[in-house]
């Protein structure tokens, strides 16, 4: 073999060699990149799915929230009503009832103002927003409140008209209302003077025994 041959193969094992290299080099770095591309994907999908399920969470937690509110109770001149009681111990009832399908709240007492006079004082006291009396009232359920009208300052004489309001939390919160009930157009007489109305309560004789247990001033 002649030098000049042993040169030229020799060469061409080296052009062999580097291209075997450079196959290898590029297989290596395709390899890199793809599993880099899949590992970004599969990051990018978990923090989509973690995102996605901390919203539903929330998303659940909010209605969760929403749906243990109770409304507020509101007057209407439908779930209203009046009935007086004579002497010796004559009273006033007022009965709510909840016509709605869900449940109300109804705080302290009502705000009743018999032929646009001010609103007759509250038997137990004007609550502060710590010592409010709150009762929930399911749908069809009933509170009472009493007027007591045993003497004749406190019976008074016949009213045309009231305007009732429901209280808020305390004395200064916004309250709902006003409904106005007209004696007149129901064929009743209501007479009450120089009284005071309970908290409402549950059943009436749990309001007849408030009427009988005022607040100490």
């Amino acid at each position: 073999m002649t030098a000049s041959r042993s040169r030229r193969r020799s060469a061409a094992y080296a052009a062999l060699a580097l291209g075997l290299c450079g196959t290898l080099a590029l297989t290596g770095c395709n390899s890199h990149s793809k599993k880099s591309k899949k590992h970004s994907s599969s990051s990018s999908s978990k923090s989509k799915k973690r995102r996605l399920a901390g919203g539903a969470a929330a998303a659940g937690a909010g209605a969760g929230t929403a749906s243990h509110q109770v409304p507020a109770c509101t007057p209407g001149p439908y779930s209203l009503r009046f009935g007086q009681v004579g002497n010796p111990d004559g009273y006033v009832t007022v009965k709510f009832r909840n016509t709605t399908k869900r449940t109300c709240r109804i705080y302290n007492a009502p705000r009743l103002s018999f032929d646009d006079k001010k609103p007759l004082p509250l038997l137990q006291g004007e609550p502060g927003m710590f010592d409010s009396v709150k009762n929930d009232v399911p749908p069809n359920g009933r509170m009472y409140a009493i007027i007591p009208t045993a003497t004749a300052a406190a019976k008074g004489s016949p009213k045309t008209k009231v305007s009732v309001k429901f209280m808020g939390t305390s004395s200064s919160s916004r309250g709902r209302g006003p409904a106005l009930i007209n004696f007149v157009h129901r064929d009743q007489t209501i007479s009450v003077g120089a009284t005071k109305v309970t908290n409402w309560v549950p059943s009436l004789s749990g309001a007849k025994v408030a009427a009988q247990h005022p607040a100490e001033d």
